[in-house]
């Protein structure tokens, strides 16, 4: 007897029958319905979120506010484009970051709608604001996949047969502790690194070329490697003594992620430029760039933007986020969250060999998987495997990573303590069928 083909297998051959296979598959759940942090799949079987749209739905699937938001936006006009019409949508979403998200005495904002668009447009304002043309990124970086955004890239996979690529990008390697301290410790690391940043200014690019270093704080695609706290706030130092900008993309680690409203205020390293998206509108196209005044005032006018720079119900959509995410504030539930996490993980670390590392900041969460124990050893099979088995658990996970051997976790912050926990446990069951 033939066995009949379920809803969500049929939804997957026509994908495979119509989509580019360019399209990237990180996982073969399909949805009907999603509220909160569970996923409801076209056959009706209930999955516990871990991924959270590659960290798109901090607050949550489908959150009420924001949906009547949308809702009563989208019956007054959905679209003018602000180049043309000005409407107040805009204003006060970029009113409202400036509050979270102050950059010195006076900040200012623009909107998009992708994170790749921020970068464009972050490195378009600070060549223009320095007059330079250099700009310098780090290995394991990821900022998107349009020109600029994928030369930044690090990730040779996501860039086959794309080029030529953007000129006058330069890459360093990314301060990642865990992977090269070797012998050393923090300090003695962080001081090598930061030469190997000035030696850098001499022998790969002539520093007062370079107008701005692009890093994320805790690199997302990457690894979810955090920078040392020493090595940021040097880099801040060597930016201010060359008359170089610094950008902070925290497209994947904004809006709560990290138990603050931006990664770098946990830092406390202020950037001149930083770049948003994901979780800022529940799900919406719509991305920032957001920083001082003076500097994002240097772009001339009509040079920055596009016809859809904030759409209208895409605004709605994120200032009902931000004050939802305030409502229930989500920046102390993803430090709660994270706690539970990294309690849960460090233990089952001491007990596995595989996991070479436990590591992040609040909410966002990486595991690495290793050989022998040996940072340079990554397992990327096993960290596939445990993806796979979890999948098919009712759990949806992501791996990241340059060799995809971290699994993160990138869970709705509104997700209950019951829900995290049974989701834990099936990604710690499947840790420890395979390792």
């Amino acid at each position: 007897m033939i066995e009949e083909q379920t809803k969500s297998q049929n939804l997957l051959e026509r994908r495979k029958n119509i989509v580019a296979n360019g399209v990237g598959v990180y996982n073969t759940a399909t949805v009907q319905e999603a509220k909160g942090a569970i996923i409801t799949d076209m056959d009706g079987r209930e999955l516990i979120d871990f991924a959270g749209g590659i960290g798109v739905v901090n607050a949550g699937h489908c959150p009420e506010p924001v949906v009547e938001a949308i809702r009563e936006q989208a019956g007054k006009y959905i679209h003018t484009s602000f180049n043309v019409v000005t409407y107040e949508p805009y204003i006060q979403l970029c009113e409202e970051l400036a509050e979270i998200l102050p950059h010195g005495e006076k900040t200012k904002a623009m909107l998009i709608s992708t994170g790749a668009e921020a970068v464009e447009n972050a490195v378009k304002i600070a060549r223009q604001a320095t007059k330079r043309p250099a700009v310098l990124c780090f290995t394991d970086a990821y900022h998107g996949r349009t020109l600029m955004a994928m030369t930044l890239t690090s990730k040779v996979n996501y860039k086959f047969f794309s080029g030529p690529f953007a000129p006058e990008v330069y890459r360093i390697p990314f301060p990642n502790f865990y992977k090269y301290h070797g012998t050393r410790d923090m300090d003695e690391f962080v001081e090598t690194e930061l030469q190997r940043l000035s030696d850098s200014a001499h022998s790969m690019v002539d520093v007062n070329s370079v107008a701005a270093i692009i890093i994320e704080p805790i690199q997302g695609e990457g690894g979810f490697n955090p920078v040392p706290k020493k090595y940021l706030e040097g880099l801040r130092k060597f930016c201010d003594e060359h008359g170089v900008l610094l950008i902070m993309d925290e497209i994947q680690s904004g809006f709560c992620r990290t138990g603050h409203w931006a990664s770098w205020q946990h830092y406390g390293v202020q950037p001149d430029l930083s770049t948003y998206a994901k979780s800022m509108g529940s799900g919406l196209p719509i991305a920032a760039v957001v920083g001082r005044a003076d500097i994002m005032d240097a772009a001339a006018p009509g040079t920055i933007g596009g016809t859809y720079i904030g759409s209208p119900i895409c605004c709605a959509a994120a200032s009902a986020t931000i004050q939802y995410m305030k409502d229930k504030n989500l920046n102390q539930r993803a430090l709660h969250i994270g706690k539970i996490i990294k309690q849960r993980m460090e233990k089952i670390q001491s007990e596995v060999s595989a996991i070479g590392d436990v590591r992040g900041i609040g909410a966002m969460i990486g595991i690495e998987f290793v050989k022998d124990n040996d940072p340079a050893n990554p397992d990327s099979e096993l960290c596939d495997k445990i993806v796979k088995g979890c999948a098919e658990e009712g759990l949806i996970l992501l791996s990241a990573g340059t060799f995809k051997n971290v699994v993160r976790i990138l869970s709705p912050l509104v997700i209950t303590d019951e829900q995290l926990e049974q989701g834990l446990d099936i990604l710690e069951s499947q840790i420890r069928k395979y390792s």
